[in-house]
């Protein structure tokens, strides 16, 4: 176990609002927001008012009449962020970068180089403010999960370093939702049984947090409660989850609303993850109604998956169930799917027609080679050459499906089509035209007919086509020879000299 304080957590305050103030002097010191319809970052001053991230920007209007709201600069906030984490790795290999403003840094190896942990961290910070001239907290401690603690209770813009013999008795005054993983909901729960407080969750009997929380989640918290974590400083840490979101405005609440978005998102979902070569079993939807409410349901599968078509289905399903548990709710604004506990692609091993409920969710199952043709069908997507991804919209088939030959608009009807096109070029008469060397000759194209059927000429007469007369024509220096096509495809290609 580490003794001594040497994991850094650099958070840059209000990042969003900070960048616009930065970028536009005239707004420091003035209550601002990112955002319009709904607030994505506010500046300490507007906190000062309640306005909060995720607030509907009517109500961040009442709550500040003066408050000003600003476009985002989405490339300045990563060209800025990338430079803050640099400085971090100028101190230090180890650094974990966790969003585009924050992440850790274990400074253990660096400290016979510059110093102790906390003249490290000051030491970041005169860095970002002088070379960036943004605000930034760090928080030092023994772990992370006490880091990232301290830098909450550093902002704004300070430093706070957590002694490891007194982590206990800073850690257990705090307030139980500064916590990693809880959130509102589990606040609410543990209000309900009087835990408000990190210590108070800690003086819980063994066990009484699994009943309330889950497994995972109690036996966690239980842990961190006592500042156990025995995680470490990943530098190349792959993505735990991946997801998209699309927001709608406000429609109403209907199947033919939601499940072409939902087909969407499914598709750059499992495109994402097939491109990595990853399969997940969690599957989440978020579904976000008018009044700026979201609900999440979430369902964990027996086996990974990541066919677009599967995700589809299920979720539609999970956004069916939200809309019958909420019955009043008649607009959506906003629709999000999540694939979470992912792993490695792996072998499939193809499943046996059994007739399973859950048949069309396992990836070896037939049925779901056929809907995945389906979907790519309806999505106009079906374009491909062969059967396991196609060419347009990045729709990917993680298997591969035997091609549907009744659909007019499959790939093999389109592959055929194109076959027959190039065919009837190669019968076409070759083209070859003597010219002068330095004549040259207007660049046109020159588009043959299909076959010889629809010239009605004498077979003798058609022998000697255009291509062939042509050939021994020599231009003067005073005229050119310029290609034409006729609109009837009779005749191939005429000649005829233009006076330079």
């Amino acid at each position: 176990m580490e003794t001594t304080a040497a994991i850094l957590h650099a958070d840059l305050d209000a990042f969003y609002a900070s960048v616009e103030q930065l970028l536009d002097p005239s707004l420091r010191g003035r209550p601002i927001a990112v955002g319009g319809g709904v607030v994505l970052a506010a500046s300490y001053e507007a906190k000062a008012f309640g306005v909060r991230s995720g607030m509907p920007g009517r109500r961040a209007r009442e709550l500040c009449p003066q408050l000003t709201f600003v476009s985002g600069h989405f490339k300045d906030y990563q060209r800025l962020g990338d430079a803050a984490i640099r400085v971090l790795g100028d101190f230090t290999p180890l650094v974990e970068r966790i969003s585009i403003d924050e992440a850790f840094a274990d400074v253990a190896g660096s400290i016979h180089l510059f110093g102790p942990a906390a003249e490290i961290a000051k030491a970041i910070r005169r860095r970002v403010r002088a070379e960036l001239g943004l605000p930034i907290s760090v928080g030092v401690a023994r772990t992370k999960h006490l880091a990232k603690i301290a830098s909450q209770v550093a902002k704004p813009d300070g430093l706070v370093v957590v002694d490891p013999e007194t982590e206990l008795d800073f850690l257990h005054d705090l307030p139980v939702e500064l916590m990693w993983g809880v959130g509102p909901v589990t606040k609410a729960r543990l209000a309900e049984t009087g835990v408000l407080t990190i210590g108070q969750l800690a003086r819980l009997p063994r066990g009484s947090l699994e009943p309330l929380l889950g497994d995972a989640l109690g036996q966690k918290l239980g842990a961190l409660a006592w500042n156990r974590d025995l995680r470490e400083i990943k530098t190349h840490r792959r993505a735990r989850s991946a997801g998209a979101q699309s927001a709608l405005g406000k429609k109403p609440a209907a199947a033919s609303v939601f499940r072409p978005t939902l087909r969407h998102l499914a598709d750059r979902v499992g495109s994402r993850l097939r491109a990595k070569s990853r399969l997940g079993r969690t599957v989440s939807v978020r579904v976000r109604f008018a009044d700026l409410r979201s609900v999440t349901r979430s369902v964990t599968l027996p086996a990974p998956i990541s066919a677009t078509a599967t995700l589809a289905e299920i979720a539609e399903e999970l956004v069916r169930r939200v809309l019958a548990d909420h019955p009043d709710e008649q607009t959506i604004s906003l629709l999000a799917i999540s694939v979470s506990n992912l792993e490695d692609h792996s072998a499939v091993q193809l499943e046996f027609p059994l007739g399973l409920a859950d048949e069309g969710r396992r990836p070896g199952a037939k049925k779901v080679l056929r809907v995945g043709w389906s979907i790519a069908l309806s999505t106009g997507s079906a374009t491909a050459s062969d059967g396991r991804r196609s060419a347009t919209r990045r729709l990917h088939w993680e298997l591969s499906a035997r091609f549907p030959t009744r659909s007019a608009s499959s790939p093999k009807r389109i592959y055929d089509r194109r076959r027959e096109r190039r065919a009837s070029w190669q019968q076409c008469e070759p083209f070859s035209w003597h010219r002068p060397m330095g004549l040259e000759r207007r660049p046109v194209r020159a588009r043959a007919s299909r076959d010889h059927a629809h010239d009605r000429r004498a077979p003798e007469d058609r022998a000697l086509s255009a291509p062939t007369r042509r050939r021994g024509l020599r231009p003067d220096d005073g005229q050119r020879c310029a290609l034409s096509r006729r609109a009837d495809e009779r005749q191939l290609i005429s000649i005829r000299p233009i006076a330079l």
